[in-house]
């Protein structure tokens, strides 16, 4: 199993990248912006966490830029219908942190923007993965317990004042019902930065800003 890679950039194709590691080039295919990056890093030495998929026909090696992307991919390979282009596909159209966030807060339309997704699998994805992907996997991004309408002590983070969760909740609450999607609602609340004074209207007011 080849897990890891580090060489130096050849050249990029269409979907993948080869690189050179002592002499034998090894063709990755990779998401759109770790491929952009790939570009960038043209005749440079690089370094992809990677996934073997082994088939009658051949074999195919997908890179990623680190290991909670790879692991994400590995998530989505297990769903029903989505293969390893499918999951690439929508790795090149969201972020490992977009995609937790869609997941988590179940927003189903999000996900089906993703090429070759539709609603049914970007529903039965939601459902096969919610449990598998972790608040505190996204907390260097910014997303609370409260963001999510999860008590911080059952999440296992250090609680956050009930009026605060509170205030937050209701600023979703209002941007959904203003047509904004759960994932776009529940990213521009946990945008705005945190005051001792806040209340509802000044949140909502705020994270208008961030969408």
């Amino acid at each position: 199993m080849i897990s890891y890679i580090r060489g130096d950039v050849l050249f990029r194709n269409e979907s993948s990248v080869v690189i050179d590691v002592n002499g034998i080039g090894y063709e990755v295919f990779v998401p759109y912006p770790v491929l952009c990056a790939m570009e960038r890093a043209q005749g440079s030495q690089v370094e992809l966490y990677t996934y073997l998929q082994v088939k009658e026909d051949g074999v195919a090696l997908f890179g990623f830029a680190d290991r909670q992307d790879l692991a994400t991919f590995k998530y989505l390979i297990t769903v029903n219908g989505i293969g390893p282009k499918g999951a690439l596909g929508i790795m090149s159209y969201m972020s490992t942190k977009d995609l937790m966030l869609a997941v988590l807060a179940e927003d189903a339309k999000a996900i089906a923007k993703a090429p070759g997704i539709g609603a049914k699998t970007a529903s039965k994805l939601i459902i096969e993965l919610k449990d598998k992907f972790k608040l505190e996997d996204t907390f260097d991004g910014g997303i609370s317990a409260a963001d999510l309408g999860v008590p911080a002590a059952k999440a296992g983070a250090a609680p956050e004042p009930d009026d605060i969760s509170e205030i937050k909740n209701e600023a979703v609450q209002a941007l959904t019902a203003l047509g904004y999607s759960s994932s776009e609602a529940l990213k521009a609340v946990r945008s705005v930065p945190a005051e001792d004074d806040m209340t509802v209207e000044k949140l909502l007011k705020a994270a208008l800003k961030y969408i």
